[in-house]
């Protein structure tokens, strides 16, 4: 895992230093497993991956509970439909019109960038913290489950990564997001309907325009899953919604392939013009 030697993760994951609890009942497993994890503790004391500040007693996970608390939600009223600050509920939104006529719904946690919520993303996607998308996707439960509740079992189809990318991160942040859900609202993921036909570079210093030319034609559903899919309402996660160029690559692909109702579920979004900070 990439991240810096010196911090210890979180007591609730097992590294080769804890022995194993003997075979002598849960009490006694538990006791064992406690010693060993504040001993661990005791010489290296845990870490926010975030701000790197000392780990509380009660904090759980990779996280600190100061910047969980300190992430700027997105502020209501919402769009009905989008789920973006507006003024008024019955205000037009001027972010609906840049998503896809096939996504039904979108919603999402904070904003990004930001001091507190950049941290934590970055610490999921490029050093390799990825138990850090189940308080994720807690917060985005909590936040957005209206998304999902008219649906018996919600088909979660997280954002594929190019095959040289997966490689060298190890893990699909979307995918790991999606499951988080799946696992909290019932329901499947759906990770092998939606691939990435060709390679595309960083969306993070393009303009809209490029990042829309940039993933045009980047995904696609190949044909022996598209019964798997047809008629289906689908949920599409991702870390973040920006401009929604790569959403909504990924929901007209679904679309051609047979979907029939695309949500757009995500943990930061990015201000749009319209926004004050």
């Amino acid at each position: 895992m990439v991240g810096d030697a010196r911090v210890a993760p979180p007591g609730g994951e097992r590294g080769p230093w804890l022995p194993r609890a003997p075979r002598g009942g849960a009490v006694a497993a538990a006791a064992v497993r406690a010693m060993a994890v504040a001993a661990v503790e005791l010489l290296v004391p845990r870490a926010c991956v975030a701000c790197g500040a000392a780990m509380g007693a009660l904090d759980r996970g990779v996280a600190c509970g100061t910047c969980w608390s300190r992430l700027p939600l997105l502020p209501k009223p919402w769009c009905a439909r989008c789920g973006h600050p507006v003024a008024r509920e019955e205000q037009a939104c001027p972010v609906c019109a840049q998503l896809d006529p096939s996504c039904s719904g979108a919603r999402s946690v904070c904003w990004v960038p930001h001091r507190q919520s950049s941290p934590l993303l970055a610490a999921l996607k490029y050093q390799g913290w990825w138990r850090i998308a189940d308080a994720m996707a807690d917060r985005m439960a909590r936040t957005g489950r209206s998304l999902v509740e008219e649906l018996d079992a919600p088909c979660f189809v997280p954002v594929p990564l190019a095959p040289a990318r997966l490689r060298e991160r190890g893990f699909n942040q979307s995918e790991r997001l999606a499951s988080a859900l799946a696992s909290r609202l019932g329901g499947k993921v759906l990770d092998d309907v939606l691939v990435r036909v060709r390679a595309t570079v960083s969306q993070t210093q393009l303009t809209p325009a490029e990042r829309r030319a940039n993933v045009q034609h980047a995904f696609d559903v190949p044909a022996r899953r598209s019964a798997a899919i047809r008629g289906t309402p689908i949920v599409l996660v991702d870390d973040v919604l920006t401009t929604g160029a790569t959403l909504n690559a990924c929901a007209t692909a679904l679309v051609r392939g047979g979907a029939s109702d695309i949500r757009y579920w995500t943990f930061g979004r990015a201000r749009s013009d319209a926004d004050r900070p």
